[in-house]
């Protein structure tokens, strides 16, 4: 069992918005010792099912550095194909920003976030989604300084917060040695005012009942609603 933190208590999580110097917006956001690069890209232009629309699009990437863990992963380039987790993850990361972005407004343009893990220690989907609102909201708030929209297409703020039940108790924002260990484990993707978006759960062991997914549910809430704050304190300061 943990004894560095509550099992209601977030590790450690500071978000720099200052390291990149090209991206539109960026966000090195770290989970404990999970650690994301996030950067947001604008480019004028849509994908082609969206040409003509009057429509834009928020897509995301995903990839780990090679010794992102205590061994070292080839390079999917490398490889000549994404594994499928990786496939899995981005897709996650886009949905969960599109939900808050009005796409109309955005206009036919872009952004697209590149989330690379330097270092994981559980929670790296977690930690790219809550890193990637913040590289969000800063370029679109560039692309409204700058005249470039008129109206703010982002709509709302979005976080993401892994909990589990370890040893039979709830505990949020594992690190690796608990999610490894955990009787069930989830991601929980939200609104700071308690919108769900996704939510990804699994038991390991047994079947879970109800007031445990709602107990865990509810360590969930919390920790989304201490990142909503953190993520606005990063964007005020970016």
């Amino acid at each position: 069992m943990r004894t560095n933190r509550t099992a209601e208590q977030l590790r450690p999580v500071d978000i720099d918005t200052a390291f990149n110097r090209h991206a539109e917006g960026s966000a090195l956001i770290s989970f404990g010792h999970t650690r994301v690069n996030c950067t947001a890209s604008v480019e004028e232009n849509v994908p082609p099912f969206l040409r003509n629309s009057g429509r834009g699009w928020v897509t995301a990437e995903y990839g780990m550095l090679p010794r992102a863990t205590n061994t070292r992963s080839g390079r999917e380039a490398a490889r000549g194909k994404q594994g499928g987790r990786t496939v899995e993850i981005q897709r996650l990361i886009g949905r969960s920003l599109r939900a808050v972005v009005d796409l109309k407004k955005l206009g036919e343009r872009q952004i697209i976030l590149d989330c690379d893990v330097l270092q994981a220690d559980g929670g790296t989907r977690t930690a790219a989604i809550t890193g990637s609102w913040v590289a969000l909201r800063i370029a679109v708030n560039k692309l409204l300084a700058d005249g470039t929209l008129e109206e703010d297409p982002l709509f709302g703020q979005v976080a993401a917060i892994s909990c589990g039940v370890v040893d039979g108790q709830g505990l949020l924002d594992l690190e690796y040695s608990e999610d490894s260990n955990a009787q069930m484990d989830a991601n929980f993707v939200m609104t700071p005012d308690g919108g769900i978006i996704e939510i990804q759960a699994t038991a390991e062991d047994k079947p879970m009942h109800w007031d445990e997914v709602l107990a865990i549910k509810a360590l969930a809430e919390k920790g989304i609603a201490d990142l909503g704050k953190l993520q606005r304190l990063a964007v005020a300061q970016s």
